[in-house]
């Protein structure tokens, strides 16, 4: 039996189908992954990713401490309510985790991927050297995504006035706190939405209400394939500690500037930043019959070899996608590998589908 939130019995009572994700008992679906993904795209969706891990950091060096540990620089954050898209980084320059920061009124707020909370955690630990900082892990927290074209609307519909005012408020990548809940303008799918994160012994109610009118489930097979054609990275997958943020299409979330803030892994990135990484992530669509899927091999004539890292059917564009890992000198043509035999696929930039168009 893996590790359950506060859901698990309201999942069931649902009808999901439970999996285990990264040590988790999670709802692969609902019945239907394809439809429960047009569901999001077409009108919104929820989704329960209590399992992710939420760290406050306070104290006065605080800043200075989140300047050190993250590849991204907390002072851009100017204001309480903005957020930030980093990774953070070993020495060698790959990828331990990608995370999203808030700046707060008391301190910083890190969401962090569920399967590398122990790792993450400790690692945090190790960096707070002497640092006045202090990591509070918020086990007391639930956390709801409602997804989708009209996810606002309708949940500034179910809430008190207070936070239906904030919801229409809220700029992308912006949380705010109304009591003890915290209502951010971020998601993994690629359309508008909310992540509420809200006390657990709430959110069985709130989520009852949300379906109660008709904001459908959503599992981790829609969820995935919907990050897919957003072109989002997944943890393990399209990066991890073997991978550095520049072969991972994460360059842009490296701040260079000021050039003596010195972030962990930056000496490393730097330099493969300055010789040239030899390989990117790409976006690949096959035209043809078949079906894309992880560590397919892909080959690029004249020039060599990759490997594709996330692949599915596309429901949106009922056609297959992939990210795929592939030499720096690969153009718009390459092949990729399915059952023994060679497909086209035609390179893209990695992002396929968003706010529900089509990109490609």
């Amino acid at each position: 039996m893996g590790q359950r939130t506060p859901l698990y019995d309201l999942h069931l009572a649902l009808g999901a189908k439970m999996v285990d994700f990264g040590g988790w008992d999670m709802p692969l679906h609902y019945g239907s992954q394809v439809e429960e993904h047009h569901q999001v795209r077409r009108d919104c969706g929820v989704f329960d990713v209590s399992h992710m891990c939420v760290v406050d950091v306070g104290g006065l060096g605080a800043r200075a401490y989140l300047q050190r540990l993250l590849a991204n620089d907390v002072a851009r954050l100017e204001a309480p309510g903005k957020a930030l898209y980093s990774a953070m980084l070993n020495e060698q320059g790959g990828v331990i985790d990608d995370l999203i920061v808030y700046l707060t009124d008391q301190g910083y707020r890190l969401v962090l991927n569920a399967g590398t909370r122990d790792k993450d955690l400790a690692w945090m630990h190790a960096q707070a050297g002497d640092f006045e900082v202090q990591l509070h892990e918020r086990r007391d927290l639930a956390m709801l995504a409602i997804q989708g074209p009209r996810a606002r609307a309708r949940t500034a519909e179910l809430v008190t006035q207070a936070r239906a005012a904030l919801i229409h408020e809220l700029k992308p990548f912006q949380g705010l706190p109304d009591g003890d809940w915290f209502i951010s303008r971020t998601g993994y799918t690629g359309e508008d939405g909310l992540e509420i994160m809200l006390p657990a012994s709430e959110v069985v109610s709130f989520l009852n209400e949300l379906v109660g009118v008709g904001i459908a489930p959503i599992g981790l097979g829609a969820r995935d394939t919907l990050r897919l054609e957003a072109g989002m990275n997944l943890y393990g997958q399209d990066m991890d500690e073997q991978v550095s943020p520049l072969a991972a299409n994460m360059g842009w979330t490296l701040a260079w500037e000021p050039v003596g803030r010195d972030f962990i892994g930056r000496p490393a990135v730097e330099a493969l930043h300055a010789a040239g990484c030899p390989s990117k992530l790409v976006g690949l669509v096959l035209e043809e019959r078949g079906v894309l899927r992880a560590h397919q091999v892909v080959r690029i004539e004249g020039i060599g070899e990759g490997e594709i890292t996330s692949g599915s059917f596309s429901p949106t564009l009922n056609k297959s996608i992939a990210l795929a890992r592939v030499p720096a000198a690969t153009g718009d043509r390459a092949e990729v590998e399915i059952r023994g035999k060679w497909f086209p696929v035609r390179v893209v930039k990695p992002s396929f589908v968003r706010f529900g168009k089509a990109l490609i």
